[in-house]
């Protein structure tokens, strides 16, 4: 990969990743609730998925994922009803004062692992990513030692940053009705990645 190569699939995963999303509403609402500490299983969660989703990608799995209609329509369905399911849950529970919780680190992980697996971004993004930008006349592998790093650095970075927001947010002398709304906020946009889940159309792989 040249260095031009490089740098465009840079900015592009850049935007990716710090475009806010599901992996983000979730990270900013773990170090509300959980501190900056306690909510970095939920970054490395979505640094293995990240993981898996590239190796899958290079091995042409999840273009064969998105064609199969009748698979990703159930699968949208039921990560549209989790994340609704998530939303109407943390609206329900934005009333009560956000202390720091004593959650299991896996089901921190798990949760954010599900999450991010779910969320049609990532099929779309690394789609993109693949058609775009891997050049076919070139050893995949050769490539993805330098698609990989540079694609989980900026992941890190950009859900490590968004989990120090939250912790901020949760730190901060706000007062009891921000606190609540913002959380209601939060809340809401879980439900409208479920409903613009459950409505999406099967990304396409474009060659």
């Amino acid at each position: 990969m040249s260095f031009e190569a490089w740098l465009v699939f840079a900015l592009f995963w850049l935007v990716f990743v710090t475009t806010p999303g599901p992996n983000a509403v979730n990270c900013i609402s773990n170090g509300m609730t959980l501190g900056f500490r306690r909510a970095l299983p939920g970054v490395l969660a979505i640094l293995t998925q990240a993981t898996l989703f590239l190796l899958l990608s290079a091995l042409g799995i999840t273009a064969l994922i998105a064609a199969s209609p009748t698979g990703f329509f159930v699968a949208k369905l039921i990560g549209a009803g989790f994340l609704i399911y998530l939303g109407i849950r943390g609206w329900l529970l934005a009333r009560r004062p956000p202390v720091v919780q004593d959650r299991p680190a896996t089901s921190i992980f798990l949760r954010a692992f599900a999450i991010a697996t779910i969320n049609p971004k990532s099929v779309a993004g690394y789609l993109a990513a693949f058609s775009q930008f891997v050049q076919p006349d070139v050893p995949i592998w050769s490539q993805m030692t330098v698609i990989m790093p540079t694609a989980l650095f900026l992941t890190a970075c950009s859900y490590t940053g968004f989990t120090a927001l939250g912790a901020g947010i949760g730190r901060a002398a706000l007062g009891a009705v921000f606190n609540v709304w913002f959380r209601r906020v939060m809340a809401v946009c879980f439900v409208i990645y479920g409903l613009l889940l459950g409505f999406s159309s099967t990304p396409a792989a474009r060659g």
